[in-house]
């Protein structure tokens, strides 16, 4: 294979210093090295790149655009290599890792309860677990297992599917006390908030009621449902949550229903991992583990 002649760390750690402080002089004081060390390693990066990454502007250092773009992708680089360096420092030699990412919401609001068990029945295995709302690839990104809401199929990876959904209109009591609710149509009155994934979803429930409204695409729309929870607590206007999600809110009576009809969906949630992954024993066991979490919470359901 080919030698790459690759900037080093220490000039990538160079440019972003002197980047983030637009002077050399600082970023060679948090270095500890020379003011002529940080020039030279700017210097030589930018032969590399061929393109100048920064110039003086009367005697203030500024980036170029290319200095900009470029900056953004070396602070991802040197955040990789420092996690990846504190995960081995960190590691005891006596367990493994296990890199799970769940949606944000079905985290907290569901996983969440469930983990704990895990970590006593299995100490060997250590969860690093991330949040992620858009579509990622887990052969790309070092993911072992992902929690997945959708059709269930997916290529190259193993599903198994954890639950379906209800999803249910629902407002906080004092917004809809101040409104007279007596037919679905009446819902396209209020303020309809919208969960920015799922832009159909009003929609689709108006249909369900045998309705249609022009208003069914219109609100305000979020990105994650822990968001979109809160607002519709604080009276921000109605919105269509998974029941699962909001159980006790609604025990509770921070939120009641806005209309009694439930809106069944053509997607559930799955966990997902690589095909090839599925013989090792800490995927195993956390699939095990939340499958059966995910029979017994139907069934308290």
């Amino acid at each position: 294979m080919k030698a790459r002649h690759l900037p080093s760390t220490t000039t990538l750690q160079c440019f972003e210093a002197a980047a983030r402080h637009l002077s050399f002089t600082r970023a060679a004081d948090e270095l500890s090295i020379t003011q002529s060390a940080i020039s030279k390693q700017v210097a030589q990066l930018e032969d590399y790149l061929q393109h100048k990454l920064f110039r003086r502007l009367r005697r203030t250092l500024v980036l170029t655009p290319e200095g900009s773009l470029y900056l953004t992708e070396v602070r991802k680089i040197l955040a990789h290599l420092e996690m990846s360096a504190n995960a081995i420092m960190t590691y005891s030699g006596h367990g493994e890792v296990l890199n799970v990412t769940t949606l944000p919401t079905f985290g907290t609001r569901w996983l969440a309860q469930y983990l704990p068990t895990f970590f006593t029945a299995h100490p060997g295995i250590t969860l690093h677990l991330t949040e992620r709302v858009e579509t990622f690839d887990l052969e790309n990104d070092g993911i072992d297992v992902a929690i997945f809401h959708g059709h269930g199929s997916w290529p190259n990876l193993e599903c198994h599917k954890l639950f379906d959904e209800e999803v249910v209109a629902v407002g906080a009591p004092g917004y809809l006390a101040r409104r007279r609710l007596t037919s679905p149509d009446d819902l396209a009155d209020c303020r309809l908030l919208h969960l920015s994934t799922r832009p159909d979803a009003w929609h689709r429930w108006f249909a369900g009621q045998g309705t249609s409204t022009d208003k069914s695409y219109h609100g305000i729309r979020f990105e994650t449902f822990q968001t979109l929870i809160a607002t519709v607590i604080a009276g921000g206007g109605l919105a269509l949550i998974p029941r699962f999600m909001i159980l006790n809110e609604l025990e509770q009576g921070a939120l009641v229903p806005a209309w009694p009809a439930v809106l069944g969906s053509p997607n559930a949630y799955y966990l997902v991992y690589p095909e090839h992954l599925g013989e090792l024993a800490k995927v195993r066991h956390f699939v095990n583990h939340l499958l059966e979490a995910a029979a017994d919470s139907e069934l308290q359901a």
